[in-house]
């Protein structure tokens, strides 16, 4: 088994056929999961605008902690594909068994600075009691879904590092559907169940996870690719692979903690701003998070695919393969910018908030369909820099434009009071710090002597 696992070829070509079978089926794994969220948020708008309003507070805080685990992946796809590029496939299980150690130990911190952090963050930063005790409630639940999550995680992170992306889309199917169907259940209080409100959406969704990391896992093995990578025959402490796996995925889980916290920041400012306003930017959370998974897959792809070719020795065509998938991010970019400019009256009635509602959300919907074009060429060039292995270089970019999108809204939102359609440009000024030093950092070659 050890020779048949050494001989699988897992090397990438640089075209552009090869790009779309990688971020495709990401493409749509990463889309469900935003599904999942705009369900949770539909059959929310019923029970009131409260309840919108204070579902994209927690959605954001329990974003918090999930992209710990999205840090730890993105790392850890690094990695396997560096190895699939280099022959050394017989090392991934080897990354993959110290990953699960890992996250589960995350998990089990990040469940128990919820139970006491929470109620301090809300208590100091909301202004509605009702709002902080919704919101608390909430969490206590909604967060014993991460082990789940982080489990789900890293196996796809093994899918897209090997080139098996195509696989990813059963797990995520079969969690958007069992998320519909349990929001529907129990929300509602239908099919027998009782009816249990804003808390029926954490329940759910924890479920939901739940059935996809088992879909995955079992097609996993249906299809053998556990078996030739060998993935759960040693699962002892191996300090090196730990100790590397730590050193590249810890800037990227703290640059995506950082990122998310920012949102958070963001959705208090908000909060100020009254109930309408917060509601109206949960849905462009939802709308961003929705037509963005195109963005994200080939995000995810620059990654996969840079570190791939590297490790075959192919660093002087890193630039060529950027533009490739650069280039396609930002075409279909171009079409979902059209989309969201043409129907958006229509996207924002499925909340069912009424014409008020949406004429106050259509500008919002302008600036946010621009910042999604800047956002499909930022993310490639971003992620490049996570497939050159120099992790630390996007910590700090991550730094300088969190910073600059802060004090942004700060003073838009806290300080003029300006309408949400101005403090929704942050956006703009966000991808556009991110853009800059990560397209300058590539084309400086300072990433060419980089091992991992």
């Amino acid at each position: 088994m050890e020779t048949a696992t050494a001989n699988m070829d897992l090397r990438v070509k640089i075209t552009n056929r090869q790009i779309l079978q990688i971020a495709l089926p990401i493409a749509v794994s990463i889309l469900v999961p935003q599904v999942n969220f705009i369900t949770n948020n539909i059959f929310l708008s019923s029970l009131g605008e409260e309840q919108l309003a204070v579902a994209g507070i927690t959605g954001v805080f329990y974003l918090i902690f999930a992209v710990i685990g999205f840090g730890l992946n993105n790392g850890m796809q690094s990695l396997i594909g560096r190895r699939a590029g280099e022959g050394r496939v017989n090392e991934i299980s080897g990354l993959f068994n110290q990953g699960i150690r890992i996250a589960l130990l995350f998990s089990v911190a990040a469940i128990i600075i919820t139970y006491f952090v929470a109620p301090v963050v809300f208590s100091h930063t909301l202004h509605k009691a009702d709002h902080i005790q919704m919101a608390t409630q909430f969490l206590y639940i909604r967060i014993w879904g991460l082990p789940l999550l982080y489990m789900y995680q890293l196996r796809n992170a093994v899918l897209v590092g090997t080139n098996h992306s195509k696989y990813l889309v059963a797990g995520t199917l079969a969690e958007t559907i069992t998320n519909i169907v349990l929001d529907y259940a129990l929300i509602k209080g239908r099919l027998g169940f009782p009816q249990m409100g804003f808390n029926g959406a954490a329940i759910s969704s924890i479920i939901a996870e739940g059935v996809g990391f088992l879909t995955v896992f079992l097609m996993m093995r249906a299809k053998g690719i556990s078996k030739k990578l060998q993935l759960h025959n040693d699962f002892s402490y191996q300090p090196a692979n730990t100790k590397l796996i730590l050193v590249q995925s810890s800037p990227l889980m703290l640059q995506f903690m950082i990122s998310v916290t920012s949102w958070e920041f963001f959705y208090i400012l908000i909060e100020h701003h009254g109930e309408r306003d917060l509601a109206i930017s949960n849905t462009m959370r939802n709308i961003f998070g929705l037509f963005g998974c195109v963005s994200w897959s080939f995000a995810a792809t620059s990654n996969t695919m840079v570190s791939n070719i590297i490790g075959q020795g192919l660093q002087h065509r890193v630039k060529e393969l950027i533009i490739k998938i650069m280039t396609l991010s930002v075409s279909f970019a171009a079409i979902i910018f059209i989309i969201l400019n043409i129907s958006d009256g229509f996207l924002l009635k499925v909340y069912g908030q009424g014409d008020d509602f949406i004429k106050a959300a259509v500008p919002v919907v302008r600036v946010v369909s621009a910042a999604l074009v800047l956002m499909s060429v930022s993310t490639v060039w971003l992620n490049a820099v996570t497939g050159t292995g120099n992790t630390r270089i996007n910590l700090q970019i991550e730094i300088v434009a969190i910073t600059l999108y802060c004090i942004y809204a700060y003073v838009v939102l806290e300080k003029l009071n300006m309408p949400i359609t101005w403090g929704w440009a942050s956006e703009c000024v966000y991808w556009t710090a991110m853009l800059i030093p990560s397209f300058f950092y590539i084309q400086s070659g300072k990433w060419k002597g980089k091992k991992i």
